[in-house]
């Protein structure tokens, strides 16, 4: 069995996305990531690209082109409203906010400022537009199981990475 990060092989690590510019970190995990290198793709290829050949206990960074994950930043996802038009519950900084468009399809807003004149809600992903780097810490590597192949990840677990983003 070998100790280095190659396809087929489960890996366990945590990760967090820092802005590269304020040096905040936007979005920690707080539980490890388990997934089948080379068979799943819960992280982006810009990322796992970076992870071949790492072995437990490489702590990496690995810049990330959020253009490429979420596209430009739209500017026409971003409303303002008076504060009496918006209910008292919706009044909350980080508060998700799902709408849907005159087709039917949802969309995630997140407010994003409020004062005692207006609220405003933005549609765009929160990593959008912003220099970011994924900071990932390898804790453990293995042979995949046949059943992690076939899921692509750890059995029992379906971590939802867009909802983990969506919250940063």
């Amino acid at each position: 069995m070998s100790d280095t990060i190659q396809n087929e092989k489960f890996v366990e690590l945590n990760y967090k996305v820092i802005d590269e510019k304020t040096g905040d970190v936007l979005v920690t995990v707080d539980y490890p990531l388990g997934y089948v290198h080379g068979v799943n793709d819960v992280l982006s290829e810009q990322v796992t690209k970076y992870l071949d050949g790492k072995k437990v206990g490489d702590i990496i960074e690995v810049p990330v082109d959020t253009k490429l994950l979420y596209g430009e930043r739209d500017e026409s996802l971003v409303f303002t409203d008076r504060i009496e038009n918006v209910p008292e519950d919706y009044r909350e900084i980080g508060l998700t906010i799902t709408m849907e468009n005159e087709k039917g399809e949802p969309r995630t807003f997140i407010v994003t400022r409020f004062d005692d004149e207006t609220l405003t809600v933005d549609g765009n992903n929160p990593l959008c537009g912003r220099d970011v780097l994924f900071k990932l810490e390898i804790l453990s590597i293995r042979d995949a199981t046949d059943e992690e192949l076939d899921l692509g990840g750890a059995v029992d677990a379906d971590p939802d990475l867009e909802e983990i983003l969506s919250k940063a």
